[in-house]
């Protein structure tokens, strides 16, 4: 169904509003909040909230607000594909606006996606999603610079993304078992089924990465190495290919930095040939320029391409370096959870959200 405002000549199609959480009582009402905020005629909104089998109020704070429809599931396994496929497959408006329980929608963006989506070519559209606290943590800071690609065709979407119903309906919707990757997954699906995918220069969510400690970096990292090699396989198999160069780096530089460092550790075991030491310090030597090859040769390229300065630049190179290690190690998991069909699984109890600065 559609509305036309009589006096501006604008056409208001219905949007549903698929927002997914688990645990997520601290961020869910602003997110919802936002959604009715929005420069578009709320009558034609259609909120569901979908949880995951939350264990603190995340329902009770969705069923107290009005005009929010909530589905509970109760799965053992959450996943995001699962949630957002019960989320749109509830409604029927011909758009349909996906969103994570932390972010916080920009009033304008529907109305700009809307436009966008007159062409019929266009499958989704998606815009910018921006930090809003990326001075609380260097992660939240990396966070806030790696989520933003170029405007224009794009080759996949995010979490946060506005989808022609008539593509998810052609393409089934979202893996269900993905815990990493399902967003790109589905873009690739979309694209092959003849759509496009456009990326506004417009923003389209603030977020709240929330991140502060190592070991949620570390968990991030291995998720998204898991991701990578997920959705590479299956473009892969489709002739695509899409994350080809990604999946490369991340098995070039981690596994060769682990194998060379390997076989240094076996020269040195050899004996106490000066060739035997000599070979084991070039083995090691090259491991460690591999792995922080983007540490000593790309600080002027951070500098020019993010508009950094000098101390940002070597900040972002340490991440640039590092982050590949726990990303092979999720690589490695799908890898193994493929031969032994053991896919990664969500952990209810380990879902949460949470604020960088408390009541923010």
């Amino acid at each position: 169904m559609q509305a036309f405002d009589n006096r501006n000549g604008i056409v208001f199609p219905d949007i549903d509003c698929v927002l997914i959480g688990v645990n997520c009582a601290r961020t869910l009402g602003r997110c919802i909040e936002s959604v009715f905020s929005s420069f578009y005629p709320r009558e034609k909104l259609h909120l569901y909230y979908v949880d995951g089998g939350s264990g603190d109020n995340s329902i009770e704070i969705a069923e107290n607000l009005e005009g929010v429809k909530v589905i509970g599931l109760d799965p053992e396994f959450p996943a995001p594909g699962l949630q957002r496929n019960h989320g749109w497959k509830a409604g029927s408006s011909s758009f349909v606006q996906f969103l994570d329980s932390d972010t916080i929608l920009d009033p304008r963006w529907l109305q700009q996606a809307v436009d966008t989506m007159q062409d019929g070519t266009i499958g989704a559209v998606n815009g910018f999603r921006r930090e809003l606290h990326p001075d609380r943590s260097v992660y939240n800071w990396i966070g806030d610079l790696e989520w933003n690609g170029l405007p224009g065709e794009s080759d996949c979407f995010g979490g946060d993304v506005l989808v022609r119903r008539s593509a998810l309906e052609k393409t089934g919707g979202y893996d269900e078992v993905l815990v990493g990757g399902e967003d790109p997954e589905l873009s690739r699906r979309i694209i092959r089924a003849g759509w496009k995918i456009m990326r506004l220069d417009a923003l389209m969510t603030s977020h709240d990465l929330a991140m502060t400690t190592v070991r949620q970096y570390l968990k991030r990292a291995y998720r998204s190495g898991y991701g990578f090699a997920a959705v590479r396989a299956r473009e892969a198999k489709a002739g695509s290919p899409f994350w080809k160069y990604d999946s490369d780096k991340i098995t070039i530089k981690a596994g060769g930095f682990f194998l060379l460092q390997v076989s240094a550790i076996l020269l040195v075991t050899l004996g106490n040939l000066p060739v035997l030491k000599f070979a084991a310090a070039l083995c090691s030597l090259s491991a460690l320029g591999l792995l922080f090859s983007p540490r000593l040769f790309r600080i002027e390229k951070f500098m020019r391409a993010y508009h950094l300065e000098k101390a940002e630049a070597i900040t972002y190179s340490w991440h640039c370096s590092l982050v590949v290690v726990p990303q092979f190690a999720g690589m490695s998991r799908f890898y193994a959870g493929r031969i032994f069909n053991m896919p990664l699984r969500n952990r209810r109890r380990t879902l949460k959200t949470a604020l960088s600065i408390p009541h923010s």
